[in-house]
């Protein structure tokens, strides 16, 4: 099995810079603690001792990420130290892996032959191939690392820093931090990668803004402001639109990226965290964790036009189909809700 451990002095460099002079969260459960350094022999390494409590474990969140070939679904709530995988296709769990400290979002790569997840009590980036779900590697990003974003071509990863108000960058070829980009104020798991790979959007918790990066050169060009304790957010295809769930409003807020400005301001249920784009971009769904319901709202007319039930506590975690008019939805006892899409009927839920 290959472990490559990325551990280089320019890693640590990169991590040091990112936390000179930060300070930790004003709502974080402890101080930081070390990163892992390095993965066991096995496919599920037991996390460290000083992090089973969670590295701000009292932050929620959950994740969900489906195959390019919707044979598989990896899953992971932040209050549990597993990762669920399930088999779509039969509707059953394949598999159960360990060992983590507080697991925060999973993403696939290389075209759904591996996916990522990173780990903000371990520090780490871990890989796992999707065949035989051995960890593969593991890159220390540093305590906190939380929501993760992929390029449109496949080979970049940027990583959301909670407790250290950064970005790291992250080479997917060489498996190594190439940058970290500071001037965020608790990034989360909001991050999303403009359709043309020329834009990086940052939820920022503190401040209710979303930062814009960048991402040639790196630097932050622009914040927009307005939010209220803003969760998911997603970006229109055609880069102009931006939609950010307001769970401190009860709203979609619809934003021009042509000016910044907020244009529009959709009622949702309570507690919106999700705020996620059909492929086609017509419609999006808006998760209210408070009603256990999705809004489905008709974007060119900016109105709700059917709410869904039968979901419990649902979040930021829903991914639509690109191959089948299809929506999945991770709910708070870690099953998944599928959804027709063509006629916004939940079908059936796959569970333990």
């Amino acid at each position: 099995m290959n472990k490559r451990i990325s551990t280089t002095m320019a890693t640590i460099s990169l991590i040091a810079l990112a936390f000179t002079g930060c300070d930790a969260s004003t709502d974080t459960a402890s101080g930081a603690k070390s990163p892992s350094t390095g993965a066991t022999g096995s496919s599920a390494p037991a996390a460290p001792e000083d992090s089973r409590a969670g590295f701000d474990a009292d932050i929620t969140n959950n994740s969900l990420a489906v195959s390019p070939d919707e044979k598989t679904a990896v899953v992971s709530d932040s209050r549990e130290k597993s990762l669920l995988i399930y088999d779509l296709a039969e509707g059953g769990l394949r598999k159960k892996i360990g060992g983590f400290g507080t697991p925060r979002n999973i993403v696939f790569i290389n075209d759904g032959s591996q996916f990522v997840v990173s780990d903000s009590s371990l520090g780490t980036l871990r890989f796992y191939s999707t065949e035989d779900y051995t960890l593969q590697d593991e890159v220390v990003v540093g305590p906190g690392a939380f929501g993760t974003a992929v390029s449109p071509d496949g080979k970049t990863i940027y990583v959301n820093n909670q407790a250290h108000s950064s970005v790291t960058v992250v080479d997917l070829e060489s498996r190594k931090p190439t940058d970290v980009i500071t001037g965020f104020s608790q990034p989360r798991q909001g991050i999303k990668v403009s359709p043309d790979g020329k834009h990086v959007f940052v939820t920022n918790f503190e401040g209710d803004k979303v930062t814009v990066v960048d991402a040639v050169s790196r630097k932050i060009i622009r914040e927009l402001t307005g939010f209220s304790k803003i969760r998911g957010i997603s970006v229109a295809a055609d880069g102009n639109t931006l939609y950010a769930a307001n769970s401190g409003r009860n709203s979609i807020s619809v934003v021009d990226l042509r000016t910044g400005d907020i244009a529009n301001e959709i009622v949702v249920g309570r507690e919106p965290y999700g705020a996620a784009l059909s492929p086609d971009g017509k419609l999006l769904f808006a998760s209210n964790k408070a009603d256990n319901t999705i809004d489905v709202i008709d974007v060119n007319e900016n109105t709700v036009v059917k709410t869904l039930e039968g979901f419990k506590e649902p979040r930021q975690a829903i991914v639509f189909s690109h191959v089948q008019n299809r929506a999945y939805v991770l709910n708070r006892d870690l099953s998944v809700a599928r959804v027709n899409v063509e006629d916004l009927s939940l079908t059936d839920t796959v569970r333990e």
